[in-house]
């Protein structure tokens, strides 16, 4: 008994994954893209500077996105732009190197 219902959960869990339904695809696209963006908020270090407040987190997305309403928009999406993509490459440079770097025993 045992046995035959740990098979069928694996069927469904093997059909779940493979779905092609249109809804499902779309939840799985904006699961993986609201990951994507967790990740970034943990990247960049806040969490760990509001002790993990989501208050304090909600209100700092409040604030950058009164920050884009403003005139200067453009001038502010150009410099986190800047600032977001050397501390990515600043990021890969480090990543390589450790990656060139045997172990030490």
């Amino acid at each position: 008994m045992r046995r035959a219902t740990a098979a069928r959960r694996r069927h469904e869990a093997q059909r779940a994954r493979h779905e092609t339904r249109d809804w499902v695809v779309k939840r799985r696209e904006r699961t993986r893209h609201l990951i994507e963006l967790g990740g970034l908020v943990a990247k960049s270090g806040l969490i760990e500077l509001v002790s993990d407040d989501r208050a304090a987190l909600y209100g700092a997305f409040l604030e950058l996105a009164f920050a884009l309403r403003g005139e200067n928009r453009e001038q502010v999406i150009a410099l986190w732009r800047r600032r977001g993509g050397r501390a990515f490459r600043s990021e890969m440079e480090a990543d390589s190197q450790d990656a060139s770097v045997p172990p030490v025993r």
